[in-house]
C-alpha cells in the first residue's frame, strides 16, 4: 500500500511537468490580453520553459546520483510549486517568463528522478506496472495539458488558475511525500562542469530556433544556429566517452538493446506529438472547433492509451516480445484511416473508434519499450537512462511540432503529408523495436 501511494505521489508530480508544456497554449489569448504582451514575449513564455528544462535535465539527474534522488525530487517540487505561484500571481508578461524559466529549472531537477526513484523502489511485475503508468504519463500530458487548459480557463474565466492549481497539489505531495519515499542513495560524484557547459550550449543553441523558429518563419540566423548546437553536442559526446567522471554516461548505450529501444521511443513520441499538434490545427483552423472542444476529441485516444498502458504487463511473455511493432503499425494503420476520412469533414461516429486504436496501439508499442530500456540497465545507471530517456522526449517533442508544423503548413487543408510522415516515423520505430 506504502509503495501505491509512493507512486501516486511520483506520477503526480510527472504529470505536473508533462501537462505544463502545453497547458499554456490554450490560454495564450487570454495571456496576451490581460498582461498586454507581444508577440515575442509570448513566444518566451512558452519557450521559456522548454529551454529550461531541455537545457538542464541532464544536470539534474546527475546531481540526484550525488544528492540523493529524493532530495532533488523534493527540491525540484517546491521550486515548481512557488514558481507556479509566482506565475499565476505575476503582474506582467517579463515577470510571467522569468517565473516560467524557474519553472523549467526546478522540473528538469523533479523529472529525472522519477524514473530514477520507480527502478529503485519497485522490483519484478510490480516496476513493470509501474513503468506503464509512468509511460501512460509522459505520453499523455501533451493531450492532458490541453484538455485541462481549456476546461480551467472555461470554467475559471481567466489565466492565472492554469498555474495556481498547481500550488495547492505541490503542497499536498511536499506534505505527504517525505514520508513514503525509499531511504537515499547517495554516491559521491564530481560534477563534471566542462560538460555541463558543453551541453547547456549546445542544447540552448540546438533548441532555441527550433521553438522559435516557426512562429518567426525560420530566419537566416535559426540554421547556422543549430548547426552550431550539433556540432557542440557531437564535442559534448566524444568529451563524455573520455572523461573519468562524466555528466552522462553514455557507455549505457552498449548495453542491449538500449540504443534501438531510445530510437523508437523518440521516434514514437515525435509521432504523436506531431499528430496531436497538426490534428489540433486542423480541428481549430479549418474545421472550426474551440479549443476546448479540440482537446476533449481526444478524450478516445486517452482512454486507448490507458486500457494498453494498464493492461499489456498482464500479457503472455512470448506476446509481450511482439507488443511493440505490433502496437505502432496499429496505431499508423488508425491514424491513416482517420486522416483519410476527414477529407469529408469531421466523421464524428468513427473518429471515437480510430483515436481509441490509435491509443491503444500507441501504447502497447510505447510502454513496453520503456520497460525493456529501463530492465536493460542496473540502479548504478538508473539516472543515465532516466537522462537520456527524459532528454530523447523533450527534444523529439520540439522537434516534431517543428517538422510536421512546417509540412501541415505546406497544405493546411489536408492530413495527407502530416500522415506519410507519421506512418514513416512509426514503421521506423517498429523496426527498431525488433532489435536486440
Amino acid at each position: 500500500m506504502v509503495k501505491r501511494w509512493l507512486l501516486a505521489v511520483l506520477l503526480t508530480g510527472q504529470t505536473m511537468v508533462s501537462m505544463d508544456g502545453s497547458i499554456v497554449a490554450v490560454a495564450m489569448p487570454d495571456i496576451a490580453e490581460g498582461l498586454h504582451s507581444s508577440g515575442s514575449l509570448l513566444q518566451l513564455i512558452t519557450g521559456g520553459y522548454i529551454f529550461a528544462l531541455a537545457v538542464l535535465v541532464v544536470t539534474g539527474a546527475r546531481l540526484g546520483d550525488g544528492y540523493g534522488h529524493r532530495t532533488m525530487f523534493f527540491l525540484g517540487l517546491f521550486g515548481f510549486t512557488a514558481s507556479s505561484l509566482a506565475c499565476g500571481l505575476a503582474p506582467t508578461g517579463t515577470v510571467l517568463v522569468a517565473a516560467r524559466i524557474f519553472q523549467g529549472a526546478s522540473a528538469a531537477l523533479l523529472l529525472p528522478q522519477i524514473l530514477s526513484l520507480i527502478q529503485l523502489a519497485f522490483e519484478g511485475p510490480a516496476r513493470a506496472r509501474a513503468l506503464g503508468l509512468y509511460s501512460m504519463v509522459l505520453a499523455l500530458g501533451v493531450a492532458l495539458g490541453q484538455v485541462a487548459g481549456g476546461l480551467i480557463v472555461t470554467l475559471g474565466g481567466s489565466w492565472r488558475p492554469i498555474f495556481l492549481v498547481n500550488v495547492p497539489i505541490g503542497a499536498a505531495l511536499l506534505v505527504i511525500g517525505p514520508r513514503l519515499m525509499p531511504p537515499e542513495h547517495r554516491k559521491p560524484v564530481r560534477l563534471d562542469l566542462l560538460g555541463v557547459v558543453l551541453l547547456s550550449l549546445g542544447m540552448i543553441a540546438f533548441v532555441v530556433p527550433l521553438v522559435l523558429g516557426r512562429e518567426q518563419h525560420w530566419p537566416l540566423w535559426t540554421w547556422p544556429s543549430m548547426a552550431v548546437g550539433c556540432a557542440l553536442l557531437a564535442v559534448f559526446c566524444v568529451y563524455e566517452l573520455r572523461t573519468a567522471s562524466p555528466l552522462l554516461d553514455l557507455s549505457v548505450l552498449r548495453r542491449p538493446f538500449v540504443a534501438p529501444g531510445l530510437f523508437a521511443s523518440c521516434a514514437v513520441m515525435g509521432a504523436y506529438t506531431g499528430f496531436l499538434f497538426t490534428l489540433a490545427l486542423y480541428l481549430q483552423n479549418v474545421l472550426g472547433f474551440s479549443p476546448l472542444h479540440a482537446g476533449l476529441t481526444f478524450i478516445p485516444y486517452t482512454a486507448g492509451f490507458a486500457t494498453a498502458g494498464l493492461g499489456w504487463t498482464r500479457l503472455p511473455l512470448r506476446m509481450k516480445a511482439n507488443l511493440p511493432a505490433f502496437g505502432l503499425l496499429a496505431f499508423a494503420a488508425a491514424a491513416s484511416a482517420l486522416a483519410l476520412l476527414t477529407g469529408d469533414g469531421w466523421p464524428a461516429l468513427l473518429s471515437i473508434p480510430l483515436l481509441y486504436t490509435a491509443g491503444l496501439g500507441h501504447a502497447a508499442g510505447f510502454s513496453p519499450l520503456v520497460d525493456r530500456i529501463t530492465s536493460a540497465v542496473g540502479p548504478a545507471q538508473a539516472s543515465s537512462v532516466s537522462a537520456l530517456t527524459n532528454t530523447g522526449a523533450l527534444l523529439s517533442n520540439v522537434l516534431a511540432i517543428a517538422v510536421f508544423g512546417g509540412v501541415y503548413l505546406s497544405s493546411p487543408g489536408t492530413l495527407t503529408r502530416v500522415t506519410a510522415l507519421l506512418v514513416a516515423l512509426l514503421v521506423l520505430a517498429a523496426a527498431a523495436s525488433r532489435r536486440r
